[in-house]
């Protein structure tokens, strides 16, 4: 083959070539790049939480309300038992959730809610009353839930309830709280659940808490640095 055909095939070749990578590159900006599509998939139930990056989400949640209204319960169910030794049944109202940690939880703040309320109902010792006839209950009397803890109101909430069939023998209120460490630009977080269980006819209450600590890192090497022993 001579000198001028090799070349004239090499040209050509650039041709071919160069085109071939700019739709390969394109190809892959637009795949990663474009902001108009979004994949999901369903976890299974062997699927671990994904982590925040940037604040709590379902891995700090959902470990905070197993353990604070599992052991809640579990000392509870001890005292719901009659003279015979059998299991009394008592109806929880729960009026809701405060948070005063330092993030806006969002919807997690409802989804917290139900998590509580159903683990409180899958008990046979408790039974809860439905948070609509608790809303109403509140607004009809133009309450906030904190004052129920003034003897005259929670009377007063208590008639309004049992006028719509629905008495109780407990207030259940929930509070989420959290501290913040900080360390040049990674920080740690404990969150804090605290349930708080009021017994209406007695006066007397109960209280148990969870809490998760969960660390933000700027870099991957954030947690190896600030949390290795070795390196304290």
């Amino acid at each position: 083959m001579c000198i001028a055909s090799i070349l004239n095939s090499r040209a050509h070749m650039k041709y071919i070539i160069a085109p071939a990578y700019v739709c390969l590159i394109l190809g892959l900006f637009l795949s990663v790049g474009c902001r108009n599509h979004q994949y999901a998939h369903i976890l299974k139930s062997n699927n671990q939480d994904m982590i925040g990056s940037h604040d709590a989400g379902a891995e700090t949640f959902n470990k905070l309300v197993d353990e604070s209204v599992g052991k809640l319960l579990a000392r509870q169910s001890n005292q719901c038992i009659d003279e015979m030794g059998n299991p009394i049944q008592k109806r929880i109202c729960f009026v809701g959730i405060e948070n005063a940690s330092s993030e806006d939880i969002g919807d997690f703040k409802d989804q917290l809610y139900e998590q509580i309320d159903s683990s409180i109902s899958e008990g046979q010792q408790f039974e809860t009353i439905s948070v609509r006839y608790v809303e109403n209950g509140l607004k009809q009397l133009r309450m906030l839930p904190n004052d129920l803890m003034v003897p005259s109101q929670r009377r007063s909430f208590c008639d309004v309830m049992e006028q719509t069939g629905q008495p109780f023998d407990y207030l259940l209120f929930a509070k989420l709280t959290s501290g913040t460490t900080e360390n040049n630009k990674s920080y740690q977080r404990d969150y804090l659940l605290t349930l708080e269980l009021v017994d209406i006819n007695l006066g007397s209450f109960d209280k148990e808490s969870a809490k998760v600590r969960k660390g933000y890192h700027a870099t991957r090497v954030g947690k190896f640095t600030k949390y290795n022993p070795l390196l304290r």
